[in-house]
């Protein structure tokens, strides 16, 4: 009898190792199903969809093949065929890959109940630049990209509005977008102008001495404004507020290969908040987690929605997810009439990430 196993490799997303069994007519020697990293070079594409045949032969020992390290005949024999290395070696294969993925913040996607309102208010009192638009009827939605260069090289904002909805929840886990500005009263005075709503006056942050103000968009969102130089990346921040700061950022460690940019304590506001991105903070948009104490839960609400994530592997990455204790709520695969491949997440505490295959990314903007 011959049964075929089908192990995916962690060093491609497109190969797969198939091993078969010959078990001579002895059924209930069939091993479980097997799931085990590939020993195969990713980078040697003749190592693709290979096929190992392992011979039993009841009357003498099994010689069996090396995955990595060899698989043990008594587990071979007892019908538990187990992974050749430990699910540790396996976990730190992939973060380790993580750590080498070339990933950047996309862009932030979340509702808006006026589009046309809301992107005026952006470009003329935020200074960003309409991208794209496009109205998808068939799907009741439209949506807009907007930004301070383009999709290919700078974090954006991508606004969608959909038919029919005219209120959202912006909840009370969402904070914040950051804008780095040169000059923060100006700003203020131009967004003063233009009718919008400023919620705190130019002046030194809390504790520090940061000039920053607190400006509302048409829905309610609220921007930091940062006083800052000439940067390549003004939209700088999406502020979130975990129950646990400590798991968040081992998750964005492990997970999406983030580095932990700096952290800081206000034990005088019960605070504290940590800075995690792929650069540094002043040429890079960043994600700030917030932790407030005593605060474990909060209401997110239906108008924030997530973050895009490029990656080059969209199947390893959700690999990575799982591992470090994230749910996957959309399997990797590509999305269909566009055919790019994306696989959606959830984090720790609920908030939502899509990781974006980079070449599809980049077919998309041609």
């Amino acid at each position: 009898m011959l049964r075929t196993v089908t192990v995916p490799s962690l060093s491609s997303s497109s190969s797969s190792v198939y091993l078969n069994f010959s078990t001579q007519n002895k059924p209930s020697l069939l091993p479980h199903f097997l799931k085990l990293s590939s020993p195969f070079n990713g980078n040697d594409k003749s190592n693709s969809n290979k096929t190992v045949a392992c011979n039993y032969n009841p009357s003498r020992r099994i010689a069996l093949f090396q995955l990595g390290t060899a698989i043990r005949q008594s587990q071979f024999l007892s019908g538990n065929l187990a992974p050749a290395r430990s699910s540790e070696v396996t976990e730190q294969n992939v973060l380790e890959w993580v750590k080498n993925d070339k990933r950047r913040m996309l862009h932030v996607v979340y509702n808006v109940v006026d589009l046309d309102k809301t992107i005026k208010f952006y470009t003329e009192c935020l200074g960003m630049k309409l991208l794209r638009k496009r109205d998808i009827p068939e799907d009741r939605y439209s949506n807009a990209f907007l930004g301070y260069g383009p999709e290919d090289s700078n974090f954006t904002v991508e606004l969608t509005n959909n038919y029919g909805v005219d209120k959202y929840d912006i909840g009370d886990g969402f904070g914040h977008f950051g804008i780095a500005v040169e000059d923060v009263a100006r700003t203020v005075g131009l967004v003063k102008a233009k009718g919008g709503k400023v919620t705190r006056e130019p002046g030194p942050v809390k504790g520090g001495s940061i000039i920053i103000a607190f400006v509302q968009d048409p829905n309610g969102y609220k921007f930091e404004l940062l006083e800052r130089g000439l940067t390549p990346e003004p939209l700088c921040q999406v502020m979130l507020r975990v129950g646990d700061l400590d798991r968040s950022i081992n998750f964005y460690k492990k997970a999406f290969g983030m580095e932990l940019l700096r952290k800081r304590d206000s034990p005088e506001y019960r605070y504290t908040v940590a800075m995690m991105g792929y650069g540094p903070e002043d040429k890079n948009a960043v994600l700030e987690l917030t932790y407030n104490y005593g605060i474990t839960e909060y209401n997110k609400g239906n108008g924030y929605t997530q973050i895009a994530v490029g990656t080059n592997d969209v199947y390893k990455s959700a690999e990575a997810v799982k591992l470090c204790g994230g749910k996957i709520i959309r399997e990797p695969g590509p999305i269909p009439v566009i055919n790019t491949k994306i696989t959606a997440c959830l984090d720790p505490d609920g908030w939502k990430s899509v990781f974006v295959d980079n070449v599809d990314f980049f077919k998309e903007l041609e």
